[in-house]
């Protein structure tokens, strides 16, 4: 990974996103292998990759009968970093992760995203050239969440950072390229949108019409040539919309448009619909 770029990690529960973040940050020996952090081995200088990474580990476990700032002036201290500059780092990831108004409170007192955002206060403490986030953003409201996205996007122009989350949403909103493993195996790589591509719902068209349309509509949109299947969404206000997925990945748009405007519909309307890349995420690892 280079400066600069914010990787998304993802992958099923049990794919082994959690386990090669332990061997990277050295919280866990590889068996066989290695990886390069900054220029040093992870089994051969694990000490000078603990100074270049900020790790914030899933559960986000902390000390709970310190209070963050206690918490944040111990990992300074450890991080080597003394006087006025610590309480400069200190008072700066206490701000930077909004913290200040229970940075005197007990941790164990917090709710689950104050004590999310201490975690991610102690990764950024000391600058780091690398981050390592796992599930950074959970246990947050969407106002927390927005915010801490910003923070990332602001920090990624001269670092690296590897995110892995649940919520794809994450990656389209920080993320510059995204890796999905299966197994302990890389499946796929590339951008959201190189992965989006990579689905075979791609393409999809949606429709809208009356529902007394749908019936002898139905029969002969799946007749039409390069449409696989058709699904039927539900009806709000007696207008039901289906969803045309093509049978391979070729664009159906104008086929279905053609279609649907020679059937004289009353109401009716198409639109191509968005590949979402949880479609892509689920083809990939089954």
């Amino acid at each position: 990974m280079p400066r600069g770029e914010v990787l998304g990690f993802l992958g099923p529960n049990g794919a082994g996103k959690s386990t090669t973040m332990k061997m990277i940050t050295g919280f866990m020996a590889p068996t066989r292998g290695t990886a390069v952090v900054c220029g040093h081995d992870v089994v051969a200088d694990p000490i000078e990759v603990k100074k270049s990474i900020g790790y914030l580990p899933e559960g986000a476990p902390l000390y709970g009968d310190m209070t963050p700032r206690a918490l944040l002036n111990f990992v300074a201290k450890i991080r080597g970093l003394r006087g006025a500059e610590r309480r400069r780092k200190v008072d700066e990831a206490i701000q930077t992760t909004h913290i200040e108004e229970v940075a005197f409170r007990p941790i164990d007192t917090l709710s689950k995203g104050f004590k999310r955002r201490v975690g991610l206060a102690q990764a950024v403490l000391h600058n780091p050239d690398v981050l390592v986030l796992d599930e950074p953003t959970d246990g947050l409201d969407p106002n927390q969440k927005h915010d801490v996205r910003i923070l990332l996007r602001a920090m990624a122009k001269d670092k690296a950072i590897i995110i892995s989350t649940h919520i794809l949403e994450e990656v389209d909103a920080v993320c510059t390229r995204a890796i999905i493993i299966s197994r302990g195996r890389i499946a796929a790589s590339g951008t959201p949108d190189e992965l989006r591509a990579r689905s075979a719902v791609g393409h999809s068209v949606s429709i809208r019409l009356h529902v007394d349309h749908v019936s002898g509509f139905l029969d002969r949109l799946m007749a039409l040539d390069g449409v696989g299947r058709v699904e039927s969404v539900g009806a709000v206000d007696e207008i039901a919309r289906l969803i045309a997925v093509p049978a391979g990945k070729d664009d159906i748009l104008a086929t279905v448009t053609e279609f649907v405007a020679a059937s004289n519909l009353p109401g009716g309307a198409v639109e191509a619909e968005p590949t979402r890349l949880d479609d892509a995420f689920r083809e990939i690892t089954t």
